[in-house]
């Protein structure tokens, strides 16, 4: 007989585990504590290793205990699927438009799917490429603005022209598997009837690219897939991204749409979560999508969800104070600043130190770390190996990239999630941009 533990017997679970890692890692690093105390005075030795290591080691604690003990319930069988809009935002897709669409076209949905292209002022072939296909595809439609006004502006304007209660937004140059739309419909309609959202399962496919690619094939299938599935067993998935999910109509327009900011996703289903509703997450419902290939648009799209998480604070400050499971992850969010900061003018230095022979920051203590990492990796893979298995998927070997993901990913990543911090706070120029 298998023990059953409610979700509240998770939660506490996962969080007394927690709690208990890091008090043992706080008392474990005292004397580093006192060593680099006498380096660069008590004040700034005690943030930079509680946000190097002790707060980290306290989630990825957390996130290890909720990972074993989630086992997600089954999707209703025989249930009715009721009919759906798409909506595909378009700015300069000419390349990758055709294939979205097809990937659409081939969705085994049982019922019907309306399909609506918002040209948002492309100023390449985006338009004669979709009309091209709407002679064939009687569920097509084009809207096709006159200027770009941006990707949330867009939406809003194929959201005025929906009927459907369910409402699924997909970026342009997002490929859905055959079965992505029925999974991500057949979850929300099994999941809580508070559920308002659910976030879609987002992976790379031009992972063989380069470095750059290969290691962001590991950070989506490993960090970012399971991180939405623990929000989601918490009842409170953070992020429905625009690239592939699915939203109630009329809740979406009761909070006005989707917001014109540079994190319109995530401030959006920050709102969700701050009127009382449920977002779930279906790792099963898959979509492919390219993600930025050189070091620069890697930054550039960082720097943009950097932006998103300060913009829904800053929209949402009372989801701090809502009593529910999934505002310990609202609250930890508060953290990633200081954590990202801390990482870039603290640990890389010490790296840069360590080289040579200065282990104030990076050394023995710092390297007893990696064995938790590993293992959390290790445990995120075999659940994303498993849905990949039930999706007849295979994983793909990419040693070189997972190395560089655990030992070297951060170097960049934390630098660039602090350039959107700053970028927000002094409001820089904001732009146009799908992920």
């Amino acid at each position: 007989m298998l023990l059953y533990f409610s979700v509240k017997s998770k939660f506490f679970l996962a969080l007394i585990f927690a709690l208990s890692w890091m008090g043992f890692s706080f008392w474990y690093s005292q004397p580093w504590y006192s060593d680099l105390s006498n380096e660069i005075g008590s004040i700034s030795a005690y943030f930079l290793i509680t946000f190097i290591a002790i707060i980290p080691g306290f989630m990825n604690a957390f996130v290890s205990i909720a990972l074993f003990l989630d086992k997600r319930p089954k999707v209703i069988d025989q249930q009715k699927y009721p009919p759906v809009t798409v909506l595909i935002a378009a700015y300069n897709e000419e390349k990758s438009i055709a294939s979205t669409l097809s990937g659409i076209f081939l969705q085994d949905y049982p019922e019907s799917i309306r399909i609506i292209v918002i040209n948002d002022g492309s100023s390449d072939k985006t338009v004669d490429s979709v009309r091209n296909l709407q002679a064939s595809h009687q569920n097509l439609e084009l809207i096709d603005l006159g200027h770009n006004g941006g990707k949330a502006s867009a939406l809003n304007h194929g959201l005025r022209e929906c009927k459907t209660d369910i409402i699924i937004s997909i970026d342009a140059d997002s490929y859905i598997l055959q079965d992505g739309v029925r999974n991500l419909v057949g979850r929300y309609l099994s999941d809580p009837v508070n559920t308002k959202a659910v976030a879609g399962e987002i992976l790379i496919r031009n992972s063989r690219e380069n470095w750059i690619t290969k290691a962001q094939e590991w950070d989506y299938f490993l960090g970012i897939a399971t991180i939405k599935r623990i929000q989601s067993l918490f009842q409170g998935t953070l992020v429905a991204q625009g690239a592939f999910s699915l939203y109630d109509r009329e809740t979406v327009m009761d909070l006005g749409g989707w917001p014109e900011m540079v994190g319109e996703d995530i401030v959006l289903t920050w709102k969700i979560l701050a009127a009382g509703y449920r977002v779930g997450h279906a790792e099963n419902a898959l979509a492919f999508t390219d993600c930025p290939d050189t070091l620069s648009k890697f930054i550039h799209q960082r720097r943009r969800w950097s932006r998103g998480l300060i913009e829904a604070f800053k929209e949402n400050p009372s989801i701090l104070f809502k009593p529910r499971y999934s505002t310990l992850y609202v609250w930890w969010n508060t953290l990633f600043p200081l954590m990202d900061i801390a990482f870039t003018f603290g640990f890389i230095p010490g790296i840069i130190l360590a080289c040579f022979g200065v282990y104030w920051i990076v050394g023995p203590m710092t390297l007893s770390l990696l064995p938790m990492a590993f293992l959390l990796n290790w445990q995120m893979y075999l659940k994303g190996k498993t849905m990949f298995n039930e999706q007849n998927l295979k994983v793909r070997a990419n040693i070189l990239g997972f190395m560089f993901y655990v030992l070297a990913y951060g170097l960049i990543l934390q630098p660039a999630c602090v350039y959107g911090y700053f970028s927000e706070i002094f409001k820089l120029r904001k732009s146009w941009g799908t992920k």
